[in-house]
Parts: structure tokens; sequence; C-alpha cells
């Protein structure tokens, strides 16, 4: 029997949310359905003018020769390095130590691909050019998550990608961008996708996050690459009889919401400041670098638990779904700002801000 978790609940009763684009339901299908000629065809298999269309589409945006829709971003990385190794002959590569899948994916890589991973850097902080430079073994591919979700999405430097980059060309290394919050970054680094992807050889973006579609994702990069990955989207049975409510969430919220991310990003920066305005309370990063940040509580996790759940109440406002331990003094909360933030007036976050600092001076 599933335990009751009184924070969540909390949350979920509330009437207006700081973060995301608000809770998921059917609905998000059926407003993106809506959209859809009565008359349009379905794809089948992978096939079809209505899938092709759409991976043309986001081809051209990344700036790649080709893509292919994924049903998960789970399985379309794996392959995607499992392509690299292959070709390189080398079943080594590289990334974080909080690489998605490192700690997220029951060590899919490992048990189905056999694939080793070399882990780069501090878990706390960035993958730099001096690590990369560090490897002092052979690998196939090198891994960078743009950005570094589980450490409060922190980026590199424009620079250090671009230096990253040249060197992984230089020695034979691919280098796949884990882009599942890949618009979310475009903001900071005032480039385009195309542009930041051009420095990568295999680029993932995916489409529940920030564009907030139903699931899926898209992996692109050159033909060969990519007519090969068809092949192993088969074998993993991700060729669907249909894929078409990922495919239509997909495309309608990524039109409707392209060009919001700019606000998204502003939004982050706005409401962080506010949260290290408040007692015992600093985010990660400290100004945002796309619309996510972690926030930090110097308190117990009992304790914080206790005081957002009043605030929830009191105001009819969640600050957040999710709170976690570091460790006995201090625990955390993930921030992503999507379309709920600008719902919420000025007058009414700054009452939730200011009754989170009384609670927190008064611990």
């Amino acid at each position: 029997m599933k335990k009751n978790n009184p924070f969540l609940e909390s949350f979920q009763n509330t009437k207006q949310q700081i973060v995301g684009h608000g809770f998921r339901s059917i609905q998000i299908l059926k407003e993106a359905l809506n959209e859809l000629d009565d008359n349009e065809e379905s794809d089948i298999y992978g096939s079809g003018n209505f899938i092709e269309n759409f991976q043309e589409k986001m081809a051209n945006f990344l700036g790649k020769e080709s893509a292919v829709f994924f049903p998960s971003g789970t399985m379309a990385q794996q392959i995607a390095l499992r392509i690299w190794c292959d070709q390189k002959g080398i079943k080594k590569v590289a990334y974080h130590p909080l690489s998605h899948l490192e700690i997220h994916e029951e060590d899919g890589l490992k048990v189905l691909h056999s694939i080793q991973p070399i882990l780069l850097a501090d878990k706390n902080r960035m993958i730099e050019l001096e690590d990369v430079l560090a490897i002092d073994e052979d690998i196939s591919c090198l891994l960078l998550e743009l950005p570094q979700r589980e450490i409060g999405g922190q980026l590199p430097t424009y620079e250090t990608l671009e230096a990253i980059s040249s060197f992984c060309r230089e020695k034979g290394i691919k280098l796949h961008l884990d882009g599942a919050r890949l618009m979310e970054i475009l903001p900071y680094y005032k480039k385009t996708a195309a542009e930041v992807c051009s420095l990568f050889d295999s680029v993932y973006l995916s489409f529940y996050k920030g564009i907030g579609g139903v699931a899926g994702a898209i992996l692109a990069g050159e033909k060969g690459f990519i007519n090969e990955s068809k092949v192993w989207k088969r074998r993993h049975g991700g060729d669907l009889i249909s894929l078409y409510p990922y495919i239509v969430s997909a495309n309608y919220y990524f039109d409707k919401r392209e060009n919001k991310m700019e606000q998204y990003y502003k939004n982050a920066v706005e409401l962080a400041e506010l949260f290290n305005n408040c007692h015992s309370i600093h985010t990660i990063p400290h100004t945002p670098v796309s619309n996510m940040f972690h926030i930090h509580y110097h308190a117990p996790l009992e304790k914080v638990s206790a005081i957002l759940i009043a605030i929830h109440k009191e105001t009819g406002i969640g600050i957040t779904s999710n709170l976690r331990s570091i460790d006995e003094e201090v625990c955390y909360s993930e921030i992503s700002i999507g379309d709920q933030y600008s719902k919420i007036s000025k007058e009414n976050l700054h009452k939730v801000l200011k009754l989170l600092n009384e609670s927190m001076l008064a611990l």
C-alpha cells in the first residue's frame, strides 16, 4: 500500500504553483489534439509524413543533417553511445558522476550494452576542459549534460564548450549532448540551438521537460548515424505501431513554448534573488543560468517540510513538490520555472517569500 506524502499532498492541493507548467493530466494531450486536422494520417512503425515532417523540422532546428523520434530519452542516449562505441571499437565513454545514465537508469548502459563509463570531475561541479585533458585511457565518446540538473542546472562557459569540442575532434572522440533541457540554456548562452549543437556529433532533446509535452525525445546527427540509430530503435522496441500522441504534443508545445524560454530564464533569476534574501537559504547557482536552480535550506527536512506545508495552506500557493535531505541539518528542493510563475501576482509572491523568511528566522 502506498504511503501518504503530506508534503506532496499539500502542494497538490494548492490553487497555484510557482514551478512548471501545471499538473500533468490528460488535458496536455487533449489541448494538442484540438489543433490537429481530423484527417491527418498517423505514423506507422516510424514511417509516414506525420513523423517524418516533424523529424525534419527538428533536424533543421538543431542544425543537424537528420533526426529520429524516440519514445524515451533513456533509449535514445544509450543507443547513441552504443553506436559511437561500435564505430571506434572501444566500449568506454566518459560523463559526469551525476549523469542520468549513471544514477537513474539501473545501469542500462553497462548491462544492456557492456559499455564502461569513465566518471569525470567532482560530483558537485561541472566538467571542465582540464578534466577532459586528464583522461588517461581511450574512450569512444564524451557526454556533456547541459545544464547539469543534479547540481542545480549549472553550465560551463561557452568558451569551455568550444575548447572541449575542438579537443575531442582533434583526438577522434565523439561528443554527445545530453540536451534534455537544451531549449532552456539558449537564453544564457545567447546562441541558437544550431550554434550550440554544431559543437557536438550527436544531440538528444526531451519533449516533456521545459517544452511540456506528453513524452518522447529526438536524437539528431549525421544521416548515417541516424539511420543506424533507427535500426537500434527497432531492436529496443521503440518503433511502436503509432507514436502520434507523443509527436502531436511534442510539436504543439514546442511551437507554443519555443519563444518563452527567455522569459522562464528571467523569471528564474528574479525568483532566485528573492530566495537568497531569505534567512538560512541560498540557491545553487546563486544566479541561475537557465530556468532551473536548487534551493538549499539550512534546517532539517522535517522542519522545512512543516514550514512549506503551512505556507501552502495559508497562501494557496505551492513552492515546490519535492524536498530532499542533504544531511541532518540541510535539505534542498529543485525549482524549474514554466508558465505557472507568471500567473502569480507579485504581491502574492512576495507574501510567500515573506512568510518563508519569517519562518526560517523563527527556527
